[in-house]
């Protein structure tokens, strides 16, 4: 599934990956599938609250709208953890910042109000909107199921240690404006930070971080993903600033790898679109195939198969002229077998 701007895309291979546009006009943000029933997935939308869809992707309809007092969902995550229930724990997040979290597939929510009373939030702001703020990533604990990281655009990376009742707040040298959170099966406690103010990496679940940016040449970071075989194999996206970012007729970004702790960041482009007038690049790994990568700009759908030392052009579709315009916000994959 992709978040572009104006839709949301399905591609399944069951039906040779043709595309399925839904969700017309209602500007995705975020995706998750939930990892028990690969047919079960969350999106979030800015301006039309948070959707859900029950078969793969073919129809969806709103949840939430109850208890979720914003529109704006920024962001949707689903715990790969089992808690005992029927169902995986559910978090969302909104602009203004604000969590929420369902035990039952987003029958019913709760409102994680502490966060809201950390004493960084009197600084929390969005630049492009400095009287707000939001919740730009969500990611529970790939280890501990008490674990749950949220990042605030702009102004904190935050934690709690019991699922959302009591938060922690930022340290002093973590990660300000963090765009994508990773945590790895393989790496507990490992905490991987790509952000607007660089890439960060903490080995002790955030008490303490280290800057990791040797080759480097862009500091702007938004994508992110890990090999799902090997945790030290992190690929990122990258440009100068937010207007080379996301701004399609000026856009120029980039995409680097590493792949164990301490080697230099190398830039990647075999089989990837030149960087002028492709937009940053939203990344997502393979749950179950390792060493196998997703990537998805304004140019369309790239795949790679070697641990993202080169790609291709992924799925054997036409990628429609109209998408060339627009600035992808998500992705999410899935695999059933």
């Amino acid at each position: 599934m992709i978040g572009m701007q104006d839709s949301l895309l399905v591609l399944d291979s069951s039906n040779r990956y043709k595309i399925h546009e839904c969700l017309k006009e209602t500007n995705p943000q975020s995706l998750a599938f939930d990892p028990r029933n690969p047919n079960c997935a969350y999106c979030g939308t800015f301006g039309d609250g948070l959707w859900k869809t029950d078969d793969g992707g073919q129809t969806w309809h709103s949840i939430g709208k109850d208890i979720i007092a914003s529109p704006h969902v920024m962001s949707v995550s689903v715990s790969p953890l089992d808690h005992g229930n029927k169902m995986n724990k559910v978090y969302v997040g909104t602009e203004p910042s604000a969590l929420y979290i369902s035990n039952d597939g987003g029958e019913s929510w709760q409102r994680m109000e502490a966060l809201n009373n950390l004493p960084s939030s009197k600084a929390w702001s969005f630049p492009p909107r400095p009287w707000t703020h939001h919740i730009r990533w969500i990611e529970p604990d790939a280890n501990n199921l008490n674990y749950v990281f949220v990042a605030i655009e702009a102004g904190a990376l935050v934690q709690s240690h019991d699922g959302g009742k009591t938060w922690i707040d930022r340290v002093e040298q973590g990660p300000y404006d963090t765009h994508t959170l990773a945590t790895h099966t393989m790496a507990p406690k490992r905490l991987y930070s790509s952000a607007g103010d660089g890439y960060f990496e903490s080995f002790d679940y955030g008490e303490s971080w280290k800057r990791p940016t040797a080759g480097l040449k862009h500091h702007y970071l938004y994508g992110l993903a890990i090999d799902s075989g090997d945790p030290n194999t992190v690929i990122v996206s990258a440009s100068i600033g937010p207007r080379k970012a996301y701004y399609v007729g000026d856009a120029e970004s980039f995409v680097y790898r590493r792949s164990y702790d301490g080697e230099n960041w190398k830039p990647i482009s075999k089989g990837l679109p030149e960087p002028n007038g492709t937009t940053i690049t939203i990344l997502a790994s393979s749950p179950k195939a390792a060493g196998e990568f997703y990537a998805v700009n304004n140019q369309g759908i790239f795949v790679s198969n070697d641990s993202g030392v080169s790609w291709g052009r992924g799925l054997d579709i036409q990628w429609p002229k109209e998408y060339l315009s627009q600035n992808p916000w998500a992705v999410a994959v899935i695999q059933d077998k």
